[in-house]
């Protein structure tokens, strides 16, 4: 066996410093990558060009364009009309939503790189978190894992089962098909998911409120404690029978609930309504208010609640319109005024919820509310219209207006370009890269979205953490330190059973794709381990295929790119990744072990 070089010294001693900067979180992961991007060449373990080779790299690349892609997918609606029917059946369980969204991505990561897959989804992912209040840590790594798990599933769903049968022609073994792996493969994605729903509470991060797809200010949610949310509710046809009529000023009156939102027949809609507005039967209303409150109004008028927007889903859905907090400003033109007599819902469409003065919250008849400088005001709106508010300039606005405008005039652009990089990557052969950067660069051109807002999309902690660990695999490899370790753990174990060497073969290739990429532990090991099959008498293409399977068993530290690309939106730490991946890689193991054994009689 060959002996240790002081260049496999010094990678292993590199591999030590990294895995124990991702442990104990003293600087951030990606500023570790970036370490590790800068001392390998001053160490001459790679060369300059190797060093920052990740920047440019076929993977890198390909991440920032199928971001940039699902970005520009979300902007149009295009991937909440895929979401909508899973999150119908799934209703507001996050254990549900976790196993609906999770075997939808699984699918189809089977069929498109993973990483494209988990970018597409994960504008979504943040938008449910948020409107469904439920912590995004909660959320993502298990969404995460299954779209790496969804891999195993087809013979093209992962780069190391692509390149398996390449790797069998030396050896003159038979290939597989593209369907072979596919029961191992499910029995690992429903084996996964399962583990989140019955462990989760115990395995991952539980987050708050705070971590949320997106933050929301202390003050904001003091508001929306307060003032409560948005509910849709019809009027019966015989509302307006044998009673006065009743004002949208009513109802805030008797039961602190105002409406945002109202129908006029046949099918008109009115965004924020005056106050006398007359309440009409066999209508329907928006109603912003404490959920106590509303359901007292729909049995005091007779009202039906609904479960959820249907009408106005998107009217006053997040994406279309908001609550924001704004203050009076001083020589503001709306001082010494009423609320009645600054006409706000006439001028701006926006409804005025409550108002704050000197820690008082003030809900019921605030139309007559005389204004002084310093009043906080909580103001429900479309965002466009706020935005029109807050340049006239008499309110400072202390919550940021939502500029995530859905575009869903250019949906039709959003899955051209989605289908022109597929249809490259699938008929034409195009480096994947290429036709990625295609699809975005077409997003761009054809106004899905603008320039910066497809730089903003693009999480660069991610990236720079995926091109720093590129080439601390090229060192390992370049040294010789990965087949050292490989050639030291096979000796030492010795002639064993067929089923305990494809275990020892599983373990081997786990340990190996946590420190260099899936890909070139597979182009590694696979000789290694099929040699060491025929010479132990064992089935050589059950070796190869144990690799290929187990290089995508990536969860216990963030360098696989999906868990990479999840890490940061996620708020995980990697001691969160430790915790939660060493459950599922174990599981992995004893599953794809299992399968094997039982569908291929090993």
């Amino acid at each position: 066996m060959q002996p240790l070089t002081t260049e496999m010294i010094l990678v292993l001693c590199m591999i030590g410093v990294a895995v124990f900067l991702f442990v104990v979180e003293w600087v951030r992961v990606d500023v570790v990558a970036i370490l590790m991007m800068v001392t390998l060449p001053l160490l001459h373990l790679v060369s300059p060009k190797e060093a920052f080779i990740g920047l440019s790299s076929n993977a890198v690349v390909s991440i920032i364009a199928v971001i940039i892609i699902g970005a520009g997918l979300d902007k149009t609606g295009l991937i909440n009309k895929l979401v909508a029917p899973i999150l119908k059946i799934a209703g507001k369980s996050p254990s549900r939503i976790v196993t609906a969204i999770s075997f939808a991505i699984a699918i189809i990561s089977s069929f498109m790189q993973n990483i494209g897959a988990a970018a597409l989804f994960l504008p979504a992912i943040q938008r449910i978190s948020k409107n469904l209040k439920i912590p995004i840590s909660k959320l993502l790594m298990p969404i995460g894992f299954s779209a790496i798990l969804g891999g195993t599933v087809t013979l093209v769903g992962s780069s190391p089962l692509i390149l398996l049968n390449d790797l069998l022609v030396p050896f003159h073994l038979e290939p597989f098909g593209l369907f072979d792996v596919t029961p191992i493969g499910l029995a690992l994605v429903i084996s996964g998911i399962f583990c989140f729903v019955v462990l989760g509470r115990f395995i991952l991060p539980q987050g708050s409120e705070e971590t949320t797809g997106e933050s929301t200010g202390t003050v904001e949610r003091q508001a929306l404690e307060v003032i409560g949310d948005t509910y849709e509710l019809s009027t019966p046809e015989d509302y307006t029978h044998y009673r006065d009529p009743v004002k949208v000023s009513d109802l805030r009156r008797r039961y602190l609930v105002t409406v945002v939102a109202i129908t006029e027949p046949p099918d008109f809609k009115i965004i924020s309504p005056a106050s006398d507005t007359i309440i009409r039967a066999g209508i329907e209303l928006v109603a912003h208010g404490l959920e106590k409150d509303v359901q007292r109004m729909a049995e005091g008028e007779g009202m039906t609640l609904k479960p959820s927007l249907e009408v106005f889903k998107n009217d006053v859905a997040d994406h279309a319109s908001g609550t924001v907090e704004a203050v009076v400003a001083p020589r503001s033109s709306l001082e010494g005024k009423t609320l009645e007599e600054t006409d706000l819902p006439d001028r701006y469409q926006v409804t005025p919820l409550a108002i704050y003065r000197q820690g008082e919250t003030y809900r019921a008849q605030i139309g007559d509310f005389v204004l002084r400088v310093g009043d906080a005001i909580v103001l429900h709106g479309e965002w466009t219209r706020l935005q029109l508010l807050q340049r006239e300039g008499s309110l400072l606005f202390t919550t940021p207006v939502d500029m995530e405008l859905i575009r869903p005039e250019k949906a039709l652009f959003a899955g051209l370009w989605l289908a022109v990089a597929l249809t490259m990557i699938l008929v034409f052969r195009i480096q994947l890269s290429v036709c990625l950067m295609t699809g975005a660069l077409g997003m761009v051109i054809t106004k899905v979205l603008s320039i910066d807002e497809a730089y903003h999309s693009v999480d660069w902690r991610t990236i720079f953490l995926l091109a720093g660990l590129i080439p601390l695999g090229i060192a390992t490899e370049k040294s010789g330190t990965a087949a050292w370790i490989a050639q030291t753990v096979l000796a030492a174990t010795g002639e064993v059973q067929p089923i305990v060497l494809l275990t020892i073969i599983g373990l081997l290739s786990t340990v190996f794709t946590l420190v260099i990429s899936n890909v070139g532990a597979t182009v590694l090991l696979v000789p290694l381990v099929v040699n060491l099959a025929i010479a132990a008498h064992a089935d050589p293409r059950m070796a190869a295929l144990v690799v290929g399977l187990a290089t995508s068993n990536s969860f216990i530290l963030p360098t696989h790119q999906v868990n990479a690309l999840y890490m940061g939106p996620g708020r995980y730490r990697s001691v969160d990744f430790m915790k939660a991946g060493a459950v599922i890689s174990i599981l992995f193991i004893t599953v794809m072990i299992g399968a094997i054994y039982l569908f291929y009689g090993v």
